[in-house]
């Protein structure tokens, strides 16, 4: 191209000079023309836009400080997120104790958590350094699925892990023999797929990944005013956001009542008549709900880190994208992101057998995690000898009911993700206490 104007310059400059223009005033005129078009076609710089350059991605007019805080923030999430999440995965597979089929629920949403941080922050950090999108179409459509895939994943885990408890605390009896190890894992294929299934449609035209925000990150387009964008956004949202929400909410409104009602049972019930079995019963409950207390923690931080993004998608499907900024684009994504960290954050300071488990296996986190050598030590004294006592304690109760021994047994397994170990902690004794004390007084 330049060589073609230099070329047309020096070949047309003479002809025109001698045979077109015979005043001295049009000669000037003329060169004065050319040579600033030929100058500002090899030396000025040119506006380009997406559509005139292929695979170029546009820029946002913003202070670069804006980029370099959102890099910084992302990077120290990707960082907490994917130390974190690693080591809940390590404790939980390293632990015996913990090896349990709820369990496996967790260790998946650590899975998740720790691709989508390994997937999307240093992308995005390095994106932020260079204020703009520099990996590509591909590159962006990519970087979006992951987000999009792992995402997904990571809310239906959840929504999981609340009808897990829900079945357990409220309905023990069906949910003997259906929370086993294999049949965990045979859940977890159903929502990696179910999680694909809502992921792949972009890559086929219904929707699409582009940049967002600051156009530093890329998402699926919730932007675009169209039937096709507006369809998938909705469907989007309903199946994996509110729908799962919804399944969560009556989950833990029905552990509440089965609490509530467990515990007026108790005071009428095993108090009055010391039933030592509904004691026990009663007790498995509670220990369940602590459980359950430590998913429902997670589950709230997490729906709140992505319901900012959520408005913001459903504030541009209502079709009000003008009044949405690139800053209100961008801040509820980093938010999102941010969720990977509050699982390994809240196991950390709420379980301590989590805690004890990565003072055992990772010493050097033990003071950090205020975990003594002692009892990191003496944690798995305690485990090996509460095997044994498990076993001795199967053996003596042989006669019972083969029910009541299955019922027993997930019990036993379910405990080793309780948040204590005993019985006496949780002061139930407390009941016994007041009924002997009642029977003393009627006998004197």
């Amino acid at each position: 191209m330049e060589f073609e104007c230099i070329l047309t310059f020096f070949c047309l400059l003479p002809f025109c000079i001698l045979d077109h223009f015979p005043s001295r005033e049009a000669h000037a005129s003329l060169f004065r023309k050319v040579w600033q078009y030929t100058y500002d076609l090899l030396f000025a710089p040119q506006k380009m836009t997406v559509q005139d350059v292929p695979r170029a991605f546009p820029t946002v007019d913003v202070p670069d400080h804006a980029h370099y805080t959102i890099g910084v923030v992302i990077l120290i999430v990707g960082i907490t997120g994917t130390l974190g999440n690693f080591l809940v995965f390590y404790a939980f597979c390293r632990s015996r104790s913990l090896q349990t089929p709820a369990n496996i629920l967790i260790i998946n949403l650590a899975v998740s958590d720790f691709l989508m941080s390994i997937t999307q922050s240093p992308v995005f950090f390095t994106s932020s350094l260079y204020k703009h999108w520099i990996f590509g179409e591909k590159g962006c459509e990519l970087y979006a699925f992951c987000g999009a895939l792992f995402g997904i994943t990571s809310m239906i885990t959840l929504m999981v892990i609340a009808l897990d408890r829900y079945f357990v605390i409220t309905k023990p009896l069906a949910s003997v023999g259906v929370t086993s190890k294999k049949k965990a894992l045979i859940i977890l294929v159903g929502v990696w797929l179910y999680s694909l299934a809502w992921s792949l449609p972009p890559f086929f035209g219904w929707s699409a990944y582009v940049p967002e925000g600051l156009l530093t990150s890329c998402s699926w387009d919730y932007m675009t005013f169209t039937p096709s964008v507006r369809a998938y956004t909705m469907l989007l949202f309903c199946f994996v956001f509110f729908i799962p929400l919804i399944a969560i909410i009556y989950s833990y409104v029905s552990i509440f009542e089965a609490i509530k009602k467990a515990n007026k049972s108790i005071q009428t019930f095993g108090c009055k008549r010391g039933n030592r079995e509904f004691q026990k019963q009663y007790q498995r409950m509670k220990n369940e709900w602590k459980m359950a207390k430590i998913a429902l923690i997670v589950i709230l931080f997490f729906v709140i880190s992505w319901s900012p993004y959520s408005v913001v998608a459903l504030v541009a499907f209502a079709g009000y994208s003008h009044v949405l900024t690139p800053f209100m684009n961008s801040i509820p994504a980093v938010i999102a992101k941010a969720s990977v960290i509050h699982n390994p954050i809240i196991y950390a300071i709420t379980h301590p057998k989590y805690r004890r488990a990565i003072a055992t296996y990772v010493p050097c986190l033990g003071p950090l995690l205020r975990v003594s050598p002692k009892d990191s030590r003496s944690s798995s004294s305690y485990h090996s000898s509460r095997r044994a006592t498990v076993t001795s304690q199967s053996s003596e109760t042989s006669g019972l009911q083969k029910g009541k021994r299955r019922l027993s047994s997930l019990s036993d397994s379910e405990s080793s993700f309780q948040v204590v170990d005993s019985f006496d902690e949780m002061n139930y004794g407390a009941c016994y206490k007041n009924s002997r004390e009642s029977g003393g007084t009627k006998q004197n």
